[in-house]
């Protein structure tokens, strides 16, 4: 009999049960979107800061001591120590392995340069000496348990750009020039005037630099294959595979710094804890999440004599922008409930006032308060359920458009979502619903029947 009476007022009055159930859907689609991108945007947002490149560096522990002011590293970037490279396969043998998304080794040496044929030089002590920069492009690491990685500049540092050409070829003699150094030294000519284009010299095999030590030694022509424009002090310097650039330091097998890129989650007030002062279970769980912290000592771990140190402003950058964005969400959500429960109040309250004489009669055949505030709370929770079911399917496409429109990626059902939402959907309406089903309950009905 209850529920038929619930079922019998549910289906009665259907344009004031349809302003409730629209209020309740276009709250709980925000609800559903929100809470479906939410779960997924910290994956997505975290590989696409992958683009930002390197999110940690790696030197030789016995350089110098640390000097790091406003999250810029102070340190000699010209120190003695060395790290081997063949070790930089156990970067993939970490706990955190998977979220190592690239990692490059970069040494540095200093020669002297020339585009001509080497019988019309000059003295070669009196030149400037130029940069040279070894390191991966597109390499492949033997990782210890048998497996194999391809990795390179390309992860690390994804704004370095071509602007002619291709990257060098490990193995051959072969090398990329900064845009700055491929001016000055006519492999790009420059603009006679602002509508003119680039005129470019040609590169390859007919376009070679002629290499010498700082001491005049000769060292090996290499083919031009490409101009890069970073924006940085490499627009300036000649890149080559890091072997040649051993073989010009006389430090074979050896790097000066690594830049590993690593996907993390935010630290959050747990992950800037000092581990050190943790306990067994913390730490544990400290060091089974995939904060940056807690990779950088796992890295150390692996890569002995090492100084791993977090590169802050890509960090807290990537932090810093998720927590907005999450923030975001969460504030849309908030207001999306607020929104629904007073909608639902102004259609329970105008509902309450249009029944006032059901429930006078009602009360007066015998229904007490309590009985008549539990009737019409079931039909508003029937209400509740039948509107967060709309509004999750409502929401569900949403959160795909603005899932993929957006952030790139589509958002999938989850069920455990649509119990929140169902959940949510309740409360919103006992919420709106509370202080008209109270006045409801303290209907007297004689003044009702008597017209009152």
């Amino acid at each position: 009999m209850f529920l038929r009476l619930v079922t019998d007022s549910f289906t009665r009055r259907p344009r004031r049960k349809l302003i409730t159930l629209a209020a309740l859907a276009l709250g709980m689609a925000v609800v559903t979107a929100a809470l479906s991108v939410s779960l997924n945007i910290g994956d997505k947002l975290a590989e696409e800061f992958r683009s930002l490149g390197a999110n940690l560096v790696v030197t030789p522990q016995a350089d110098s001591l640390p000097l790091e002011i406003g999250g810029v590293d102070y340190r000699p970037a010209n120190a003695g120590a060395f790290l081997p490279e063949a070790e930089l396969g156990k970067l993939k043998t970490i706990f955190w392995r998977h979220n190592i998304k690239g990692f490059a080794p970069i040494l540095e040496a200093q020669v002297k340069v020339t585009p001509y044929a080497m019988d019309n030089l000059p003295n070669t002590r009196a030149w400037p000496s130029v940069p040279v920069i070894g390191t991966w492009v597109n390499h492949e690491v033997k990782v210890p348990d048998g497996t194999t990685y391809w990795t390179g500049v390309e992860k690390t540092n994804p704004w370095w750009r071509l602007k002619e050409g291709r990257w060098f070829v490990e193995g051959k003699t072969e090398c990329v020039v900064g845009k700055n150094f491929a001016k000055k030294n006519g492999l790009i000519e420059a603009r006679s005037s602002e509508n003119e284009p680039v005129r470019r010299g040609s590169l390859g095999p007919g376009n070679q630099l002629f290499t010498y030590t700082l001491d005049g030694r000769m060292g090996p022509a290499v083919d031009v294959v490409g101009v890069l424009d970073s924006g940085g002090p490499e627009d300036d310097a000649i890149l080559v595979p890091i072997d040649a650039a051993q073989k010009l330091a006389g430090e074979p097998g050896m790097y000066r710094r690594l830049y590993v890129s690593a996907l993390t989650k935010p630290e959050d007030a747990f992950g800037r804890r000092d581990p050190k002062g943790m306990s067994a279970a913390e730490y544990d769980r400290w060091y089974c999440s995939p904060y940056i912290s807690s990779i950088a000592l796992q890295i150390g771990e692996v890569l002995k004599g090492t100084d791993v140190r977090v590169i802050r402003r890509v960090a807290e950058g990537e932090g810093n922008v998720l927590r907005r964005v999450r923030t975001l969400l969460w504030l849309v959500t908030i207001a999306a409930l607020l929104a629904a429960v007073l909608a639902v109040g102004a259609s329970a309250a105008a509902s309450v006032i249009e029944r006032r004489s059901e429930i006078g009669l009602m009360k007066a055949l015998g229904a007490g308060s309590g009985l008549v505030g539990v009737l019409l709370a079931a039909e508003q929770l029937l209400v509740a359920f039948v509107g967060g079911g709309i509004g999750y399917a409502i929401g569900i496409v949403l959160a795909r458009m603005l899932g993929e429109r957006v952030f790139g990626f589509t958002p999938e059902p989850r069920v455990f979502v649509l119990l929140i939402v169902l959940v949510l959907a309740a409360v919103v309406t006992l919420l709106g619903s509370a202080i008209p089903l109270r006045r409801a309950s303290r209907f007297e009905a004689a003044p009702i029947l008597r017209g009152e």
